[in-house]
Formats: structure tokens, sequence, C-alpha cells
């Protein structure tokens, strides 16, 4: 037996990679580094963190001491850990922690320093790494937790990925890492301002073994995501069908802008912690509906707010910028 750990299982910690002067958060460093810090209070709360940092020094100034607060040093690319680190695997035996390859999402930005990181702080995980020859992202594959991926084919698929194989052998190999006897490819679906190439977290997303959330499409059938969306939701009523699983929808989220530029604002990229669910908010009207959305699902956790504005301004929002490890995997410091 073998497959992706869901991110909805108990968890042992939160990775996150804190912004320096030599990402793109270069423009506006203090207020990056403000939301990361929100951030990485917030899920310290409720688990432990592990903040991957270009100065540790430097990165501790901007908290106070606490129990579930762990730093080590490493100089990142850029800040996108759902992309850039390991993935939990449970096998038969253990727990693995698979590294593939990164690639700035289709060789799109520089990402060598970004797809060296787990290699390089590997030593500070109680698990084994295994590096894996091929390109994948994190936000780029939903798990069930049992036996079934969800993705897009405009990010698997890409050939900017992995030209060399054809969609057959990619789907084999996500059969192969992951254990999943289904793999479900949405084909349609997007968000404006998106790099990743429509990754599957930011349109839907597995809260349970038989239950995905997923951006609606907006009233507005004169805006660009219209038909894309509403084709993604026929596409998902159909998956949802023939595999007995319930669908909730999530506000789409109106316009938001950034010198003339849309943003991908999607409430698709929360975030599960133990005991919690963090939500992305972006001040506007349909965070409270989405609020209420997640509050009337997760009886039984927190549901708790997130700014991300300041995070979409680099195309990307609140499961970007972190990684779950698995209930098994500890931090070695």
């Amino acid at each position: 037996m073998k497959r992706l750990i869901a991110e909805f299982e108990e968890q042992s910690f939160t990775q996150i990679i804190f912004p320096h002067e030599n990402t793109d958060w270069d423009c506006c460093l203090e207020e990056a580094r403000d939301n990361f810090v929100n951030i990485i209070n917030t899920i310290i709360k409720y688990q432990k963190c592990l903040v991957v940092c270009k100065n540790i020094d430097e990165a501790k100034k901007y908290f106070e001491s606490n129990k579930n607060l762990y730093f080590v040093e490493y100089e990142t690319n850029d800040c996108w850990a759902r992309d850039t680190s390991v993935l939990c695997v449970e096998t038969d035996a253990d727990i693995e922690l698979l590294d593939f390859t990164f690639t700035g999402w289709g060789g799109k930005f520089e990402a060598d320093k970004d797809n060296q990181m787990s290699k390089n702080i590997s030593q500070y995980y109680s698990k084994d790494m295994k590096t894996i020859d091929f390109i994948l992202e994190g936000g780029g594959v939903e798990s069930n937790g049992v036996d079934t991926i969800l993705t897009t084919s405009e990010c698997m698929l890409n050939k900017n990925r992995n030209s060399s194989l054809y969609a057959i052998e990619t789907t084999q190999k996500l059969n192969t890492e992951f254990g999943a006897t289904k793999i479900h490819y949405l084909n349609h679906g997007y968000l404006a301002g998106d790099d990743t190439d429509s990754h599957i977290d930011t349109l839907a997303r597995f809260v349970d073994e038989k239950t995905i959330m997923y951006v609606q499409p907006p009233k507005d059938e004169k805006d660009e995501h219209f038909e894309e969306l509403s084709k993604m939701q026929d596409e998902l009523k159909i998956i949802a069908s023939e595999n007995d699983y319930s669908l909730i929808t999530l506000p789409f989220c109106d316009a938001v802008y950034f010198e003339d530029e849309r943003l991908p604002a999607t409430y698709a990229n929360f975030l599960f912690v133990n005991g919690a669910v963090l939500v992305p908010t972006y001040g506007v009207k349909q965070d409270s509906d989405a609020l209420k959305i997640f509050e009337d699902f997760f009886i039984d956790r927190d549901v708790i707010g997130v700014e991300c504005s300041t995070l979409i301004k680099q195309h990307g929002s609140l499961h970007c910028v972190t990684m779950n490890f698995a209930k098994g995997v500890d931090i070695i410091l």
C-alpha cells in the first residue's frame, strides 16, 4: 500500500519560507514579512512551524520565543514552500518524503536554489527523503488520502514540465509515486494572474475523503473566467457523480488589482492545521460568505480568516506559501 497523505489528516508541522531581500518580495519586503509573521503566529497556536530563512538571527527578530517555532537557515530563490518542499507519502513500512524536481513552474522563473532546498535541509527531518526525477509542484496535486489524486491537465500535462512523457506515462508516474488508482484531470478552470498553469489548489480541494470544495463560476457572464469555471464545474459534477463525492461551492472573489493587473484571489487556497482551517481573505465582500461556508462544514475545527492581499501581489496565496508535514515526521533540531 502507498498513498499521498491528505492535508486534512493529522499533521506534525507546517513549513514556511521567510521572505528576504533576494526574493521577488524585495519590492515590499516589510509588508510581506508582516503577512508571513501573521500566518506563522496563527499556525503556532495549533502546531509546530519550521521557518526556512536566509538569516536566522534576522528572522528571529520578528517573533517572540515559542516552543512551536523552529528555524533553519537556507537561502531560496523565493518563498513558495508548497511547490518547493517535499510531499509526505505513507507506505506499508513507513512515511517517505518525496522530493520532486522544481523548475519555477515550467521555467518561468529562476529556481535553482528552490530546487535544492529540500536536499540541503533534509537532515532536519526525522524520515528519509527520496529524490524523484519528475517535475511536480505540491500545489499541483490534491489527495483524498485514500486512492485518488485530483489535478489539472493544464499543469500536469503541460509540455513545459515533463516534455518527454506522454499523458499516459505521466498518469502512470502519479500512480506509481502516490499509489493512486484514480487520477482525475480537470481540463478547464484558471485564474487571471496565476503563474502556475492552473494549480489545482487555486481551484478545487479535497476537504475529506469524499468532499471537494471548488471555486464557483462568477455571476457575471461577461467576466473572463465565466466560461472556463463553468466548464470546470461541469467536469466536477461528472467526477462527483461517478465517485459518490459531495461538492461544496466557494464564492468567486471580486476582482482584485495591483498596478492594473488582475490578481488570483481565491478561497480554495486555504490551509489545514491541527484543529483549524485557515482561510485567505482579500478585503472584499465575499470574505464573510466564504468564512461562513467553512464554519458550516468544519464544525470540529476553528475557522480563521487570514488577510492575504499582500500575497496575491506576487500571484500566490496562503496555501502556496506553506507545506504540511504529516504526523510521524518530526523536526530534528
